[in-house]
């Protein structure tokens, strides 16, 4: 510890705040939070360490901190130091998977299409899915079901879908944003499994389109009942309430630690996500880290509920998640699955259960 530090740990205040550790090129090496900055940032230099932080205190030739009006707002400026300077003991989101969507594009005559970007452009997003065939399947389905614009011909000439009666985007069909959003209604309706109304409107074209002896339409519409059949037995439901859920748990063992994210998507588990990496504060203090930066990257929406262990701050993680509070989005505004309300709940050895 050279004389620099010595005078720099005097300096310490006990208020909460941010830390930042030099090596002797000036280059941030490590960022950190403290709800005692004193406290937490002496503790380096003081007693023993395992080895993982020997060497980072090695390399520490001067820090500097900030004070902050609470450990919430400690947390979130980390995080935002962290994005900005990448340290190379920090937690680094190793998460380069980009999952796709299925979206209802904002337009006059809207779209349904597969991205795995979401932006703020006033669409509606529904998924993750686990992967790009899984989403095709199921916008295949949709496209037979629910007549979005499928072309881009003018409005004022029409397409082959619509001669098929799947494509209502054209000015002789004379339909407004209100049709539009009540389609996207039964849309979301759909994904959530609640498809009994279109499996009866269906069955009733089907047995009209075959007293009229149009047979092939008839057969249509039988596959379509037969298609949303086997989607229903391929996406197995693991919660009744058919919930988006972000299930989060961790282990600690020797300095290091493991984050599993379980993705559960309108009650189906479609997807885990594992990250191992050392960590050199509290555990949970750690793990909020953590919980902020996976909420910063763009592909991870909120869902409608974050399920944490019971021993982790609840209100911290809503603040560093961006949780705010239930609402439900209206149209043209970005949706997260199915549904705009949003709970962060508290269990501990959270489970997702089948039925």
């Amino acid at each position: 510890m050279n004389n620099l530090i010595k005078s720099k740990l005097e300096l310490l205040p006990t208020s909460p705040g941010c830390y930042i550790h030099k090596d002797k090129n000036g280059i941030i090496i490590y960022v950190g939070k403290a709800k005692n900055l004193r406290n937490r940032v002496r503790s380096y230099f003081r007693g023993s360490h395992d080895t993982k932080t020997e060497a980072l205190v090695s390399e520490i030739v001067d820090f500097e901190f900030i004070v902050t009006e609470s450990n919430i707002e400690a947390f979130a400026s980390e995080i935002n130091l962290i994005k900005e300077n990448k340290p190379k003991y920090n937690i680094m989101l190793k998460d380069d998977k980009s999952y796709p969507f299925i979206k209802i594009t904002n337009e006059r005559y809207p779209r349904l299409i597969i991205t795995r970007q979401v932006k703020k452009d006033g669409g509606l997003y529904f998924g993750p899915y686990p992967d790009v065939g899984a989403a095709n399947e199921i916008k295949r389905l949709l496209d037979r079901i629910f007549p979005f614009r499928k072309c881009t011909n003018p409005p004022s000439k029409v397409c082959f879908y619509y001669h098929l009666g799947q494509c209502m985007a054209h000015t002789v069909c004379h339909k407004d944003e209100a049709y539009f959003k009540s389609m996207a209604q039964e849309v979301s309706d759909f994904l959530k499994g609640q498809d009994d109304k279109i499996i009866d409107e269906l069955k009733l074209k089907m047995t009209t389109a075959a007293q009229n002896m149009e047979f092939e339409r008839a057969a249509e519409y039988r596959d379509l009942i037969q298609a949303i059949g086997t989607l229903r037995t391929k996406q197995r439901v693991m919660a009744k309430d058919l919930q988006n859920r972000d299930v989060f748990g961790y282990y600690v063992d020797k300095g290091w630690m493991c984050v599993q994210v379980f993705f559960v998507r309108q009650g189906k588990l479609i997807e885990r996500d594992v990250n191992l990496f050392p960590y050199y504060n509290d555990p949970d203090e750690d793990f909020l880290t953590y919980v902020g930066q996976f909420y910063q990257e763009k592909s991870h929406l909120i869902p409608n509920e974050i399920l944490i262990p019971q021993d982790i701050d609840e209100e911290a993680v809503k603040a560093l998640s961006g949780y705010q509070g239930p609402q439900a989005p209206a149209w043209g505004e970005e949706a997260v699955g199915q549904s705009g309300h949003q709970e962060c709940t508290c269990q501990s050895g959270a489970e997702v259960q089948s039925p």
